[in-house]
């Protein structure tokens, strides 16, 4: 069963060994473990519904909560701490696009709110209701989570929007097929979720982003159905995708999502290698994907990240013999850790993992070997249930990430770090801040930095005001620094102050253009990508 105020399957954890808290406790002092708030006790809070009675509608508590909220960190302390936030007054579980319809126009003569759902695993406060006179309508799309056409002779495949990642893949391989999209949230998170947040999966440097599998399909809009073919290409104008990719749920319910696959691969590997230092570290990443050999990851953890994996680890004794072979041949306190991985036919995947190593060597590499790869592949998705261990162990946990042209990469990281440094020292709090870039790009990298810090005493209100303050000054130095706003996991409410650094005042006039074409009375998702009451939200 899915944790209602964590990440992940309640049967699913990851611990920590004593090297590990030894470390939290030295670098951060004792945690603050907390009395979580229980789920029954919140459930009699929630007001009762302002929606019309509808076959389709449900109206119970239970069902309100479990929408109501998602996974950022302040979803995160109001579950924990019982600080129960608006929620959706009733919850639309439709099974086709034609019933999807009907709950839209029915949302739209009535001058509802209309939400969607899906996986719920919204970082950046894509599902937050507003305070809000008029009713609220979740739309949860889990049960349109079926493979709909499979095209083996273009290599397209039509999903319900609903289908989370898991199923995605084990109906595309029962097939003989792959779509080869892998967010951290793969168990979870869902095609439809995938394409309107602009994600990224940990193999896109061989798949692509899924900006490049999105081929077409259907946005049930308030005034209407927003159909998009399928094309190998087209000169004819704006690609209208390009509307539906990062919308965000402003525009319009996308019900289905056709995507471009690929045959199963014959061959995949991950393997570790070691740098001496982050400049030669980024220098070989760089070259590797201005080379464009066809691997299909590059995963490079900085210093401080390196050091907190390999204690994360365990095996003190082997992690001890591997250090000090490292040191021996030159990686020593300032190396980094790179994830490398081959997904290909048998010959490419040869022919890319040498010319790899060749042009790393350059750099002064070590090769490790397959073993720690294989280990971070059974474990690929089980980062985030690190976040509830470090919870009961009285510490807290977020992510923010960017991308930047390679020039910004090294300043922009250990800004980011530094931000985070200085907006907890306003607190007295120490935070262990650490950096990987988990996709690369010929033109430049996105950067990934993640802070763990002791859980404040005293509730919801003093740990909201310190992730507020980090977020703030994290993204004053991404601003800075050119980088966009969010990489990987889109805008929501929790980046929407700071969209228009990236997009300037005539493309935020642009947003808010298509806001009021496609949703003239504003029931869409409000305060998502454009700020509710903000210049450009009228």
């Amino acid at each position: 069963m899915r944790r209602w105020n964590g990440w992940g399957d309640e049967s699913t954890s990851m611990n920590l060994g004593e090297g590990a808290r030894a470390m939290l406790a030295q670098r951060l002092g004792p945690g603050q473990p907390g009395q979580d708030a229980k789920r029954e006790d919140l459930l009699p809070r929630i007001p009762a519904s302002r929606l019309l009675e509808h076959p389709l509608i449900q109206h119970d508590a239970s069902s309100r909560l479990a929408v109501g909220l998602g996974e950022s960190y302040a979803d995160w302390i109001r579950k924990r701490f019982g600080q129960l936030p608006p929620v959706p007054d009733g919850v639309a579980f439709p099974e086709s696009g034609e019933q999807v319809r009907t709950l839209l126009d029915l949302a739209h003569s009535q001058r509802w709110i209309v939400i969607p759902f899906a996986g719920g695993t919204s970082v950046s406060g894509h599902l937050d209701c507003p305070l809000s006179e008029r009713p609220i309508l979740s739309v949860n799309l889990t049960r349109m989570n079926r493979l709909l056409h499979l095209d083996k002779t273009s290599l397209l495949a039509t999903f319900g929007a609903g289908t989370p990642g898991q199923q995605v893949e084990a109906q595309l391989r029962a097939q003989g097929y792959t779509l080869g999209h892998f967010p951290q949230s793969f168990e979870y998170s869902t095609v439809g979720g995938w394409v309107v947040t602009r994600s990224s999966g940990q193999q896109s440097l061989r798949y692509g982003r899924i900006e490049q599998l999105f081929a077409g399909g259907r946005m049930e809009t308030p005034v209407g159905p927003l159909v998009l073919p399928t094309l190998p290409a087209a000169s004819a104008g704006p690609d209208l995708r390009e509307i539906v990719l990062g919308s965000e749920g402003r525009f319009g319910i996308l019900t289905e999502v056709t995507v471009r696959i690929s045959p199963l691969p014959e061959h995949e590997s991950f393997h570790a290698l070691f740098l001496p230092d982050w400049d030669s570290a980024e220098a070989a990443v760089r070259a590797l994907a201005q080379r464009r050999l066809p691997l299909s990851m590059l995963r490079l953890s900085n210093r401080i990240e390196t050091e907190t994996n390999l204690t994360l680890a365990g095996h003190e004794r082997l992690i001890g013999l591997l250090q000090r072979y490292l040191a021996w041949r030159g990686c020593g306190a300032n190396k980094c850790l790179l994830m490398l991985g081959v997904t290909a036919d048998s010959a490419t995947a040869r022919h890319a993992l040498g010319e790899a190593r060749r042009e790393l060597r350059r750099h002064g590499a070590v090769y490790i070997g397959p073993a720690m790869g294989s280990k971070w592949a059974v474990n690929r998705f089980k980062g985030p249930y690190l976040r509830n261990t470090l919870w009961d162990q009285g510490y807290s946990v977020d992510t923010i990430e960017t991308a930047v042209d390679w020039p910004q990469v090294k300043s922009l990281m250990h800004a980011m770090e530094q931000a985070g440094r200085e907006a907890f020292a306003r607190f007295g709090t120490p935070v262990h801040a650490f950096t990987h870039l988990s996709h690369v790009y010929p033109q430049g990298s996105s950067i990934y930095s993640q802070y763990v810090w002791p859980t404040a005493p005293g509730g919801f209100a003093p740990n909201f005001e310190r992730w507020q303050t980090l977020k703030r000054a994290v993204a004053e130095q991404i601003a800075a620094h050119g980088g966009t706003v969010s990489h990987q996991h889109g805008v929501g409410r929790d980046h929407a102050t700071h969209l228009v650094d990236e997009k300037g005042p005539l493309g935020m006039a642009t947003l808010a253009g298509l806001c009021r074409h496609f949703d003239p009375h504003g029931i869409m998702n409000p305060g998502k990508l454009l700020q509710d009451g903000g210049p450009w939200a009228d």
